[in-house]
């Protein structure tokens, strides 16, 4: 019977094709509407670490004087870093921070380009689970003390040489020489959670070298940098010394028994440091905050985008109301030939399924049309207003979400109207053929 009913809609559909367009338009702009914010906040609110979310920790340190902020800071000094690095209570750990390097080749057609570079350890790769497709991170020994090593994704490694097996060859950064040690796939997590400063949507970075080269090369932060107190930083040793806060430390601690032995050993540096007359704020503590929470405490999903998934629910609701009337004038339109109907045996039930799955269809019809208006409004949005391209991605969980809404608001909207048509008296209409 289903397929019989699907034909009479269709059917009906094609006779009244200005007030089924109508209809159709009306949800399919809710529908879009509603899916292009859902999908920002879908896309904004996953946890991109998965399963490993409850392994891995940012670390944060209020090492701040008395008379300063009452919160904890985000990010931590050199010299902590340093200290958090001799803890042997992590199964693997990482101090990283954002710079950028000119990029080079020893081609001298290759034209100099400006990238992006992320200064890390070399648990950073296995920390975060990126995936490699030729050779390996760094060695402990380079971590240790310092080495002209460097670690590319693909898409540098076909730029600088072509694609292929770049492992050995020569990158220049900076016009120094660094030795191609691995090759990375395009790894990109949303939202960009081990390091949220300037944006937790940016696209993460496209060449890794060591934490160790940062005193020898000097490089530059192109994060946050922030102090408690002024400091006359007159060079690199002393942005090392300073009590600037300017790096990201990561750990990552596989069982609760862990979790709680490196919440002790944190308590027992900041008493250390205390002695030696830091941390002199009265609530001076370590703490540490897996994926989920440090995505919360970030606000990287900040609670406007609740209101606008809510807003965009009424404004469904408004055009799901304007189709309940087109659907009432539609379907009474009708009462004559239902009448005839009901008059040769057709029961209110079968009136009413048949005209829910007309309101089903033009619901379907609705839906796929609203989720080519979603796809619009990202493209607009990315185009216009420069929102990032992890955000303006429409997820492919949508492309089903927006159908199911769709036909369901339809059916939820069509009830009234069904339930009209279907218990008109048929005597009326027959006296009047």
């Amino acid at each position: 019977m289903f397929f019989y009913y699907l034909d009479l809609a269709w059917r009906s559909i094609k006779k009244t094709p200005f007030l089924s367009l109508l209809m159709i338009l009306a949800i399919s702009i809710g529908i879009g509407i509603t899916i292009t914010i859902l999908n920002i906040y879908k896309m904004a609110s996953v946890n991109p670490a998965g399963e490993r979310s409850a392994q891995l920790f940012s670390v944060q340190l209020m090492s701040q004087d008395n008379d300063t902020w009452d919160m904890i800071n985000e990010q931590i000094t050199y010299q902590d870093a340093f200290n958090l690095s001799q803890s042997d209570v992590p199964v693997r750990q990482a101090a990283m921070f954002r710079t950028g390097l000119a990029v080079q080749t020893e081609d001298v057609n290759f034209s100099p380009i400006l990238e992006g570079v992320r200064v890390t350890t070399g648990d950073f790769f296995a920390l975060f689970d990126v995936p490699f497709i030729y050779g390996t991170p760094w060695n402990k020994q380079v971590d240790a003390e310092g080495g002209y090593k460097v670690v590319i994704n693909e898409s540098i490694n076909q730029k600088a040489f072509g694609g292929g097996n770049s492992v050995g060859k020569t990158l220049m950064l900076n016009r120094k020489p660094y030795q191609v040690v691995g090759v990375i796939a395009e790894w990109n997590p949303s939202p960009k959670y081990y390091d949220v400063n300037n944006g937790a949507f940016n696209d993460s970075e496209q060449i890794y070298v060591p934490f160790s080269m940062a005193p020898i090369e000097e490089f530059s932060s192109w994060g946050n940098n922030n102090s408690w107190r002024h400091e006359d930083i007159r060079n690199y040793q002393d942005r090392i010394n300073s009590e600037m806060h300017w790096l990201q430390y990561w750990v990552e601690l596989d069982t609760p028994a862990k979790q709680q032995e490196y919440q002790e050993w944190l308590g027992r540096y900041v008493e250390q440091q205390q002695q030696i007359g830091r941390f002199k704020h009265p609530d001076a503590r370590g703490e540490i905050k897996d994926v989920a929470q440090w995505l919360n405490v970030n606000k990287v999903v900040p609670e406007d985008n609740k209101v606008l998934v809510g807003l965009s629910a009424l404004f469904l609701i408004v055009c799901l109301v304007n189709m309940l009337g087109l659907l009432l004038a539609k379907f009474l339109k009708r009462a004559p030939e239902v009448g005839v109907r009901r008059a040769i045996g057709a029961s209110r039930l079968q009136i009413f399924s048949q005209h829910l799955v007309e309101v089903g269809l033009i619901g379907f019809c609705g839906g796929a049309l609203g989720l080519l208006w979603a796809w619009i409004n990202l493209y607009f949005l990315s185009s216009k207003f420069e929102l990032e391209a992890s955000l303006a991605q429409l997820d492919q969980s949508m492309w089903v979400i927006a159908p199911v809404i769709a036909v369901s608001a339809a059916i939820i909207a069509g009830i009234y109207p069904a339930w009209r048509i279907c218990s008109t008296n048929p005597s009326v209409y027959l006296k009047s053929q």
